[in-house]
């Protein structure tokens, strides 16, 4: 698997904040966005582009060079673990040795990603689970729906995010009574990754919901109705 590691990105949602990429073979089967079922990275011109040039290893290093790249950031740093990509697995199991690797990296930092790996496997509930229990690195959970949501908060192995209608502006309820909070960066130009740091927050209860977006948003639409 092949990573990049941007120091300063130039995304306005993001804000100037470090940011990774990971090579399309971290993506697991169990994500439903997959072969252009919605994915956003895949919709995006730019972001397609820098994600075919690290698929094909023109561009990037391995895990090592990373974890080297986060270790350096200075304690308290915002970054962004995969803009594109998931985390690194063998036959759809996460690499656990790998994920304490970095979290052991960015201590005292404050990183963050998104995983869409198979909750439902014992051995992936059990790396997330130590791994958002480390400092500095928090692995949200990628719900489908909100009923989804409620099935994996209810897991209570880290925070859950979820793919809401792409015209979902407010806040609302789970199936369950979970309150979703909308990103605040997706909705409001003055808020950016680096300023909210909500997705950051490891014990954070409440759900982030990300309004479909990107070319291919009508088809997340369609699943939602």
């Amino acid at each position: 698997m092949n990573i990049s590691f941007t120091r300063k990105s130039s995304n306005s949602k993001t804000g100037k904040i470090p940011v990774t990429t990971s090579s399309r073979s971290s993506c697991p089967a169990s994500c439903p966005l997959n072969n252009g079922e919605g994915c956003y990275a895949e919709a995006g011109y730019y972001t397609r582009m820098h994600w075919d040039k690290v698929t094909s290893g023109e561009r990037g290093g391995d895990w090592g060079a990373l974890c080297n790249s986060i270790a350096k950031l200075p304690d308290g740093t915002v970054w962004r673990h995969n803009i594109a990509g998931d985390l690194p697995h063998t036959d759809q199991l996460i690499d656990a040795a790998a994920m304490v690797q970095l979290g052991f990296a960015a201590k005292d930092t404050k990183g963050f990603t998104y995983t869409h790996h198979d909750m439902a496997l014992e051995h992936n509930r059990a790396a997330v689970q130590s791994i958002n229990e480390t400092k500095g690195f928090t692995v949200n959970l990628s719900a489908d729906d909100l009923t989804h949501a409620d099935k994996l908060a209810d897991l209570a192995i880290g925070p859950v995010a979820v793919v809401v209608a792409s015209d979902q502006v407010s806040n609302t309820l789970t199936p369950m009574g979970r309150k979703v909070v909308i990103c605040p960066a997706a909705i409001r130009d003055d808020v950016t990754c680096k300023t909210c740091k909500l997705c950051a927050v490891t014990t954070r209860k409440s759900i982030i919901g990300f309004p479909a977006h990107g070319t291919a948003k009508g088809k997340i639409d369609i699943k939602l109705v």
